[in-house]
């Protein structure tokens, strides 16, 4: 049985509360000072902060299959937003979280005053196009209703999906923070933005709804099965990672979770466990 952590309100309340300068970087080599200038105690559990799938349960089998002989304590601590997760790292409720990508941390920094950087990638989780209704992508049609994630990258990234589709077209110079305003023709379609984590439950009350790999696999959805369109995993900039407040980044308890995430046992964990699903994605993080 797991042992994760929920997240309280009052942890949530103060953990909104600490929001510190800006700026964006990598890893560097392993070492042991904190963010203080002290020396970390590598006898202390190191708290990460994740959402329950996938992120959760590959920590969990970091946890309980590879961490205690390789010297390292791991806590982890379940967040079913994409906010507290880096609010709590920032005025070091937890010590790293694994959740998101590189756009979503870049405006989020951005947009918070945050100084989260990321560590290591470890997965990507395809975003894609779902529908009860619909059976395929030429049943999507005028008139219907389609349910984007209304945070700024995810918004974005589902409507990059949607042009690439033929649903939509977007503005010429239309990057990766696209929004709304830059779709040229809506071919029709009404769009309603949503909590991420609200689309799977939207999708009895629209015609179709993009929705994040994360949420549709909790929601018991198959992302390379169910979907009538999938991202493209080649190339793709949206891989998920562990981070850290910047300046913790070399504190050898962050580097020994850094090595056993990017190991041939999580890859064949990741493989084998989501058969397509998620998908391995090792490799550094570039700023």
């Amino acid at each position: 049985m797991r042992k994760n952590l929920k997240i309280t309100a009052a942890a949530a309340a103060s953990a909104a509360l600490a929001l510190g300068l800006t700026a964006c970087g990598t890893a560097s080599d392993p070492g042991s000072k904190t963010e203080s200038g002290g020396k970390a105690d590598e006898s202390k559990a190191l708290v990460v902060a994740a959402s329950p799938t996938p992120h959760a349960d590959i920590l969990n089998y970091v946890k309980d299959n590879l961490a205690e002989k390789n010297g390292l304590k791991l806590t982890v601590k379940e967040f079913t937003d994409y906010v507290l997760p880096n609010t709590a790292t920032q005025s070091g409720e937890v010590d790293a979280n694994y959740f998101q990508h590189k756009p979503y941390l870049d405006d989020f920094n951005k947009k918070k005053g945050t100084t989260i950087v990321p560590v290591v990638n470890v997965h990507l989780e395809p975003l894609a196009l779902y529908s009860k209704k619909a059976k395929d992508l030429k049943a999507i049609k005028s008139g219907q209703t389609v349910a984007i994630p209304n945070d700024t990258t995810n918004e974005g990234r589902a409507l990059k999906l949607l042009a690439e589709n033929g649903l939509i077209t977007l503005k010429d110079g239309a990057g990766q923070d696209a929004k709304l305003s830059d779709i040229a023709d809506k071919k029709g379609l009404e769009f309603k933005e949503l909590e991420a984590a609200t689309l799977p439950r939207a999708l009895d009350d629209v015609d179709a709804a993009i929705i994040n790999g994360n949420y549709a696999i909790e929601a018991d959805l198959d992302p390379a099965k169910d979907s009538l369109a999938i991202e493209k995993a080649e190339g793709n900039p949206y891989a998920n990672f562990l981070a850290v407040k910047k300046g913790n980044e070399t504190d050898a308890r962050v580097q020994k979770l850094a090595k056993l995430l990017n190991s041939d046992e999580v890859k064949k964990f990741i493989d084998e466990k989501y058969d397509g699903k998620v998908v391995p994605a090792f490799g550094a993080v570039k700023s």
